[in-house]
């Protein structure tokens, strides 16, 4: 996993010093990473490889690794996505390709949904639109979304080594469960009025479930009969792929998201 911090900025964004970190040279492509992840847990395995062609910007969310807290704003989708919406006007990008992992999916989803200008091409990787899209058996995965849960993980250590004030774990842990416990229910009439073809990516153990995945691409515009209109949008499902390995998985990424793209 290679070493990012060299490449970090910070920039003003909607009260937060917003971290950021650019990569290679290209037309750009927004990483946004998921759930307790920073740029190194979600993506530092494939950056090298994708910034081979493309402007990598690679960020950290409200509370994420490098980005400070704000204690009296809660998370959500929404939140987020206006954020980055924000950070691609201070760096003057008006059209971008977004590649979301979990929670970061989401974020990109909803930036498709705001600011459709914005967005070329989605890359969707763990992506839900809906809280039936969960795995029923998730509830009992988020139970170890606490200090102890976590303990010795590279989730710790990575926040521990880059967060403005480290002891504000416990308390980003505790946004962090109370933001996935909302409910989720995004119309999909908004969702099948996105334009931008999306590449819709999941592991076949993941923590979302096969069918909603193969739904959120028939309402990006999927499913059609190839042979008579090739869509623009493309799923893929990685075998033998759990939530949490999803982004560890270059070889089959890096193939697929170079050709999507």
């Amino acid at each position: 996993m290679m070493n990012v911090d060299s490449y970090g900025s910070y920039a003003n964004v909607n009260g937060l010093k917003m971290y950021y970190e650019v990569h290679g040279q290209g037309r750009p492509l927004f990483l946004l990473p998921g759930a307790v992840s920073g740029v190194s847990t979600a993506f530092g395995s494939l950056i090298p490889l994708l910034a081979a062609d493309r402007q990598v910007i690679a960020l950290e969310f409200q509370g994420y690794g490098h980005t400070a807290d704000i204690p009296e704003r809660p998370l959500s989708y929404e939140q987020l996505a206006d954020d980055v919406i924000t950070l691609s006007q201070v760096l003057e990008i008006n059209n971008a390709d977004f590649f979301g992992y979990s929670t970061g999916a989401g974020v990109a989803l909803q930036i498709a949904m705001r600011k459709p200008s914005l967005v070329g091409k989605l890359i969707l990787a763990s992506c839900t639109f809906n809280s039936n899209g969960r795995h029923p058996q998730l509830g009992g995965l988020e139970s170890l979304l606490t200090v102890e849960g976590l303990k010795g993980t590279p989730y710790e250590t990575e926040y521990l080594r880059t967060a403005p004030r480290p002891e504000d774990w416990p308390r980003h842990l505790a946004k962090v469960t109370a933001f996935n416990k909302a409910l989720q229910d995004w119309p999909a009439d908004d969702i099948s009025h996105i334009k931008a073809p999306a590449l819709i990516i999941a592991g076949d153990a993941d923590i979302v479930q096969p069918e909603h995945a193969v739904a959120l691409f028939r309402l990006l515009g999927g499913g059609t009969l190839g042979e008579l209109s090739m869509p623009a949008s493309q799923l893929a499902i990685l075998p033998g792929t759990m939530h949490t390995a999803l982004t560890t998985k270059t070889v089959l990424l890096t193939a697929m998201v170079s050709a999507f793209l």
